[in-house]
């Protein structure tokens, strides 16, 4: 019931979070939206269809510090249950879940450790 244990399990986890999707989980671009429409000719509504595509594994240098910034956002967001709003690979939305269950966890104990030597 350390809170140092928990809070160093914490940074241990957020650091493999990091690393783990600046390698698998941030897609190589921001995917692309394409907006297609027809307009009639005798003029009326105008329809739309906007396509987006996949997110792609990169192939390129992996560890940028774009890369380090974008994945500390999505680390730093799981930790208190929030969403990135980060278009991630399909390892990447899966790493992020993971994320999103353990690294609470770890903080809430560390919470609880500190609560309970306070109490004391």
């Amino acid at each position: 019931m350390r809170a140092s244990r928990a809070l160093g399990w914490l940074a241990a986890a957020m650091l493999v979070t990091i690393v783990l999707l600046m390698s698998f989980g941030l897609p190589e671009d921001a995917p692309k939206r394409e907006a297609t429409g027809t307009v009639p000719t005798g003029g009326g509504t105008i329809t739309f269809e906007i396509d987006r595509d996949e997110p792609r594994n990169p192939t390129g240098n992996r560890f940028t510090g774009e890369r380090f910034e974008k994945a500390l956002n999505v680390t730093l967001n799981s930790v208190v249950f929030r969403s990135a709003d980060q278009d991630l690979t399909t390892a990447g939305t899966y790493i992020e879940m993971t994320s999103r269950l353990a690294e609470p966890v770890l903080l809430g104990l560390a919470v609880l450790a500190v609560r309970n030597r306070v109490k004391r």
